[in-house]
């Protein structure tokens, strides 16, 4: 008997094509803008007086005065607490719930997509604005020390981790659960048809899951310091940069240079010095997944779960293979082989008893922390008037333009994940090939803000609704996640590439669409650059503008999370959580070449 041909790969050559609209993106909503505020950080001028060339001026006196250190330095201090609550907090409940079995894991996917769903910065500033009336409520009445220079840093400090508690726990959870599945994962399996004969069942060539664990805890601790080093939303609403300038943030002060006074050229220094960190950070990163050759792949949907025992033969004592199966064996051919069990794959049953109670434990207290850092949020929103910032057109405004972004973003960086992952054009070192991307992996609309609000005033967009389009055409994030998915997919298949890489992939690119979706939906900067009109109002610039008017009695603290869209994205995202996330692996040190049984 021969064996079966092999399903004919694509050539790598298609594999380059598909990387070039994202190539093409990149020139254009990354490249383009960087090297367009390097050269406004030079000038000085802007928007009310013509600009002239002054070299390097506008750094000597933004690194001379102390203002670039001062934001700098408190800005990094807002994301102490929540790098804390990342790295140390995120990785104990994700070991516990992954101990814990099936369903208490899947119970706290439940839970934590909850946390992802409800979340809004200016949401829960509003709320925390609240605590600033006379008869301030509970909790919220922290916000009280805003108004002191002395007690505001360390205020918004608290209120800042404590607002963003559940949401940053609940990412960093996300990332940490695959990376505990890094030992369930078959040597070369087909997650068609699961596990075979000739493949054992083996974690040790995947590097096992303490480096995954580690790899992913290094790029949880980047990720979260470079989105904290983006903060804008919390300082603008609660404290504007004062009392005294104490709260100042680097996006903050970029908005207040570039904006409020019209000055183009430091606007663009603090920007460029921001990305040039940002740009730092990402290279990081990217050498990260590609040094330690880090990919994602999918499970068996019958795969055993952690530390689950393998059923053995009543006669042999657990971890000693049985013999085969009694029964004819055709001319020629081998016995099957026995099945296989990882020497760790049994575990006592008093330790799944222990694991379990463990693990719904942790979730309890997750639960009762969180609830407890968003009451005042749900305290707000439960005593919101209907307002304007909640009405039709400001939801329009925000979700059609949030969508529209992110399909193309995601849509162009899913091409680029198939070629450069799954059809691997260099090889196996084809995920180098995103350094390429890399000092944009997390650089948001912040520190381009300056160069696209002058190209949208250049074209005529400013005040129109297609300037409400996140001017991002690739997400690089994304690019980075469904790389790796591909990788691992097209490593570990024994079918086409239509059947192997593409058809398990597309799940995840419409995951990320809609997580890049609720992104640009919350985000307050890039409307609040482009539109001046109220009828162009996205829910958190009416928002914003809400609080700044004298006649709003109280915040619509939910205008942002209204309940029919939360109800929609918690179901997506529990349907996604269940079905698909939950079957995710990270594994590291790539994976052995594949034995095809004859």
């Amino acid at each position: 008997m021969t064996s079966p041909t092999p399903p004919q790969a694509p050539s790598p050559a298609l594999g380059w094509l598909l990387a070039v609209p994202a190539l093409l993106g990149t020139l254009i909503s990354l490249v383009l803008p960087t090297a367009q505020t390097i050269w406004l950080s030079l000038q000085r001028g802007g928007v009310l007086r013509e600009s002239t060339y002054v070299g390097f001026a506008n750094y000597g006196r933004l690194l001379g005065d102390g203002e670039f250190w001062r934001a700098a330095w408190f800005t990094l201090s807002l994301v102490a607490m929540p790098l804390l609550v990342a790295v140390v907090v995120a990785p104990l409940l994700a070991v516990a719930l992954d101990r814990a079995g099936a369903w208490p894991r899947r119970a706290g996917r439940i839970a934590l997509s909850l946390a992802i769903v409800t979340f809004s910065p200016v949401g829960v500033a509003a709320a925390w604005m609240r605590g600033l009336a006379p008869d301030a409520p509970g909790l919220a009445g922290l916000a009280e020390g805003l108004r002191d220079p002395a007690t505001a840093p360390g205020t918004l400090r608290l209120i800042v981790a404590a607002g963003t508690f559940g949401v940053v726990c609940a990412l960093a959870v996300m990332a940490f659960l695959p990376a505990l599945r890094a030992g369930s994962v078959p040597q070369g399996f087909s997650d068609a048809r699961g596990f075979s004969g000739a493949r054992g069942f083996s974690g040790g060539s995947r590097g096992g899951v303490g480096p995954a664990m580690l790899v992913v805890g290094v790029l949880v601790a980047i990720a979260t310091v470079a989105v904290g080093l983006q903060t804008f939303s919390f300082g603008l609403v609660l404290t504007r940069g004062g009392p005294e300038r104490s709260t100042e943030t680097l996006a903050g002060l970029e908005y207040d240079s570039a904006f409020r006074m019209a000055e183009f050229g430091p606007g663009a220094s603090v920007a460029t010095l921001t990305g040039v960190i940002l740009g730092v950070l990402g290279i990081v990163a990217t050498v990260v997944v590609a040094a330690s050759r880090l990919s994602v792949t999918l499970t068996p949907r019958t795969a055993p779960e952690p530390g689950a025992a393998v059923p053995t033969s009543p006669a042999a004592p657990a971890g000693v293979p049985t013999a085969p199966a009694a029964g004819p064996i055709a001319p020629g051919a081998a016995p099957a082989a026995a099945p296989v069990v990882a020497p760790d794959a049994a575990a006592p049953r008093g330790a799944g008893t222990v694991g379990m109670a463990v693990g719904i434990v942790a979730l309890v207290v997750f639960l009762a922390v969180a609830l407890v850092c968003a009451w005042p949020w749900i305290d707000g929103v439960l005593a919101s008037p209907t307002s304007e910032a909640g009405s039709l057109r400001s939801q329009v405004n925000t979700w059609v333009p949030a969508i529209g972004g992110a399909v193309v973003s995601v849509g162009v960086a899913y091409l680029a994940a198939l070629g450069i992952g799954g059809l691997r054009p260099l090889g196996r070192g084809s995920e180098w090939l995103l350094l390429v991307f890399a000092p944009w992996l997390f650089v948001g609309t912040g520190p381009l803000g300056v160069a696209n609000w002058q190209n949208m005033r250049n074209m005529g967009l400013i005040d129109s609704f297609l300037a409400l389009v996140p001017p991002l055409l690739v997400s690089v994030p994304a690019l980075l996640v469904l790389t790796l998915l591909c990788k691992g997919l097209a490593e570990r298949t024994d079918k086409d590439f239509f059947g192997g890489v593409f058809l398990p992939s597309l799940p995840m690119a419409g995951i990320l669409a809609g997580a890049v979706a609720l992104m640009n939906a919350q985000d307050l900067l890039w409307p609040l650059l482009v539109a001046q009109k109220p009828t162009l109002f996205t829910a958190p610039v009416a928002q914003m503008a809400q609080l700044g008017s004298f006649a709003a009695a109280k915040p619509d603290v939910g205008a942002a999370t209204p309940l029919l869209v939360v109800a929609v994205a918690l179901v997506a995202v529990v349907a996604a959580q269940l079905l698909y996330l939950d079957r995710l692996a990270i594994t590291t040190n790539g994976s052995r070449a594949r034995t095809v049984a004859a």
